[in-house]
């Protein structure tokens, strides 16, 4: 069974340090919740896991197994099995997301049962094959959007998922089919998952396993499913100590959203 392994991480954006030593694994298979509040830098890890650019990674290491990640480009990591759900994701005029999807699956595979899976993940989140032959995510809503990272979370099949505020912006039905989808992934083929979120809605469908408080740029603590309740009734005030901890104690990060 594949772990995705996070030790003594940290990161910069222009010399201020963001995040602070973060340790955390995440065997296949398991839903690992990362709750904080803003400015705490949770989307930051997301980012710098999945290799976006604008980050000085000072120290630590991100894992899958023995494969180091941090030394390697983005289509790298995605190739040995991470797979990042967006918050925001984006257009791309001119590319259908068939085309995309066939070029990003491995070469190894039958072009046709490629296809059968698209069409079966299409169906899955409630869309007709047609839109197969959409530009990618153009013209679409928040939660269209959403649903399409689902689709392609269920045809790329990766060893693990990021998921960055996958619940910003969807009503409760569109939030209710993305999360059942992610669910069913962990189940059928052991998808593992990193979910990073200020609620707790997320996990009425996707059921964490474990629960880690994110803080002042490292995770604080961790616990069952019962400490994302305790969160949503109490907040982050006991782990947020000192006016050094809240977002005017870390630098701003202009690669995240403002409203994570």
């Amino acid at each position: 069974m594949s772990t995705l392994i996070i030790e003594g991480l940290r990161a910069a954006v222009d010399g201020s340090e963001i995040l602070k030593g973060v340790d955390l694994e995440v065997p296949a298979g398991e839903v690992h919740a990362v709750m904080g509040p803003n400015g705490s830098g949770k989307s930051t890890l997301s980012h710098v896991i999945a290799g976006r650019p604008g980050y000085e990674v000072l120290g630590g290491s991100v894992r899958i197994d023995e494969v180091e990640l941090l030394d390697k480009p983005t289509w790298q990591r995605a190739e040995a099995g991470l797979f990042l759900a967006m918050q925001y994701p984006t257009e791309v005029p001119g590319v259908a997301l068939r085309d995309l999807l066939s070029a990003s699956v491995r070469t190894s595979e039958d072009p046709a049962e490629i296809g059968e899976r698209m069409r079966i993940e299409a169906e899955r989140i409630g869309f007709g094959s047609q839109f197969l032959e959409r530009p990618l995510n153009v013209d679409l809503s928040g939660g269209e959007k959403k649903r399409n990272e689902t689709l392609q979370l269920g045809v790329l099949r990766p060893t693990f998922a990021i998921l960055d505020e996958l619940d910003s912006g969807l009503d409760v039905d569109a939030l209710r089919m993305v999360s059942q989808r992610v669910e069913e992934e962990t189940q059928e083929h052991g998808l593992g998952v990193l979910a990073i979120t200020h609620y707790s809605r997320l996990f009425e469908q996707l059921k964490p396993d474990v629960v880690h408080v994110f803080a002042d740029g490292r995770i604080q603590e961790s616990g069952g499913p019962e400490l994302a309740t305790e969160l949503e009734e109490t907040g982050y005030e006991r782990w947020v100590t000192a006016p050094a901890a809240t977002s005017a104690g870390l630098p701003d990060d202009p690669f995240a959203d403002p409203l994570a």
